[in-house]
């Protein structure tokens, strides 16, 4: 029962939720589909973590991918020992970049008074939830071998049941426990992601293109500003 509502109920709740979740934010209050960028406030220690986080995170994202999306292309990758090898020490160094960087980012928040006022709980609870996430994933692929294989196997076909609306948890049930919670942080993550900056990764910025120019007006004196500053 543990595991029909852990690996059923938990990913059918969590795409119900980002789906209205995501409509309702979009049409009370599209204008806030932002990365609400913290830039202009820090720049030096946000690059340092900015990139290896997005450059770490995009190259397993894609793999992830890979792996649910064209499951027989990737055994065929993956068939031969010496490209599995390749294969899982690459996943696991970029899985160690990804922590090295998202780490960077949390102690900036920690280190920059102006930076922690604009954070809000929201953004704590997502940047916990992608650090617990990433940290298991790293453990996962160090402790518990060939990710790149069961993956394949196991995390594929029980994705692929749920697509079809026919769940079938007899693939994964008996992966270990640790693994279990990776599989479930990433739809905790799908959970909230409407409710996060994150959102803003759905949008385009087509109508930048025939938008007006937008005007920004000053309501008090640049030098009390700068001097305040």
């Amino acid at each position: 029962m543990l595991d029909q509502f852990l690996l059923i109920a938990i990913p059918y709740m969590a795409v119900l939720l980002a789906v209205l979740g995501g409509l309702y934010r979009y049409y009370s209050d599209r204008f806030s589909y932002s990365s609400q960028s913290s830039e202009f406030l820090e720049s030096r220690t946000l690059f340092w973590g900015s990139v290896p986080w997005h450059y770490g995170i995009i190259i397993i994202l894609l793999a992830h991918l890979l792996v649910f999306l064209l499951p027989g292309l990737w055994k065929g990758i993956i068939g031969e020992p010496s490209r599995l090898y390749v294969f899982e020490v690459m996943g696991f160094s970029f899985a160690l970049l990804t922590i090295i960087g998202l780490s960077a980012l949390i102690v900036r928040r920690f280190s920059f008074r102006r930076i922690m006022i604009v954070t809000s709980p929201m953004d704590w609870l997502l940047l916990a939830l992608l650090l617990a996430q990433v940290v298991l994933g790293a453990y996962v692929a160090l402790f518990y071998r060939w990710g790149a294989e069961w993956g394949a196997y196991k995390a594929a076909p029980w994705l692929a049941s749920l697509v079809k609306f026919q769940p079938d948890i007899g693939n994964v049930a008996t992966l270990p426990w640790i693994v279990k919670l990776h599989l479930i942080g990433g739809f905790l993550i799908i959970a909230i992601f409407p409710f996060t900056r994150l959102v803003h990764l759905v949008t385009f910025p087509l109508s930048y293109l025939w938008r007006p120019r937008q005007v920004v007006i000053w309501n008090r004196k640049r030098e009390k500003v700068r001097i305040k500053a």
